[in-house]
């Protein structure tokens, strides 16, 4: 339950700053003179990829509370036996870290009109987070390897349910990753390639988040920082 908790106050933290960022508080109906002359006044119209993107976000944010709620419950059973963490899942996290900071970084050369550097950081961020499911599969031949099986135990079938419904979802994003760099590539303009890189680096940062989400619960240590919390607002 402490899982869903944070994860719904990191998701509200998230929610209200990109919110801001789209300059909510203007007040068009005050202002003077034609649209778009006043501050804010051409962001009010959001893309429809950008709004299609951000409803896909809530739908696919409440699939992982769901999943995340089952195993909170799940694991209260007695017949619950946790399996061991491979240590490549830290290597795996680290990497998909470094998919999201290209990613971003391929976002900020959009914005500055650097065609070389929007093309590095999307070949790094796809590279990266190909490497990261080639990780999530070795885990998974690891673990099978070692006896831990799907249908072994409960706690052995919400580790590959939840690794694999992530790997899916990045799956999916690469996809379209692979679509905006073609266009890249086949030299489209930054100004008509700028809000696809953007979508790109927003699912792929709240795809970092669900991960880091998931690796605290099934490590644990999710719930020991909101008992840590909880101790020092006591």
């Amino acid at each position: 339950m402490s899982a869903i908790i944070l994860f719904l106050a990191v998701l509200a933290v998230i929610a209200g700053w990109w919110l801001s960022q789209q300059r909510l508080t203007a007040k068009p109906w005050l202002e003077e003179g034609p649209i778009g002359d006043f501050p804010g006044g051409d962001a009010m119209t959001w893309p429809a990829a950008k709004v299609g993107l951000g409803v896909f976000l809530a739908v696919a944010s409440a699939l992982f509370v769901l999943f995340i709620s089952a195993y909170s419950m799940r694991m209260s059973v007695v017949d619950w036996r946790p399996l061991p963490i491979p240590r490549l899942l830290w290597v795996n996290t680290g990497v998909l870290v470094l998919s999201s900071v290209a990613l971003q970084w391929s976002y900020v050369a959009a914005r500055r009109d650097d065609a070389e550097g929007v093309m590095i950081g999307l070949l790094a961020g796809g590279a990266s987070a190909v490497i990261f499911l080639a990780g999530q599969l070795l885990a998974w031949q690891r673990l099978g390897a070692a006896g831990y099986f799907v249908a072994s135990n409960p706690a052995n079938s919400f580790f590959y349910l939840l690794t694999a419904v992530h790997g899916l979802h990045l799956t999916g994003g690469l996809v379209a990753l692979g679509r905006t760099s073609a266009k890249m590539w086949r030299g489209a303009e930054i100004a008509d390639m700028r809000l696809s890189v953007e979508l790109c680096a927003i699912y792929w940062h709240f795809l970092l988040l669900v991960w880091l989400v998931l690796l605290g619960l099934l490590t644990g240590w999710t719930d020991d920082f909101v008992n840590i919390c909880r101790q020092l607002l006591s």
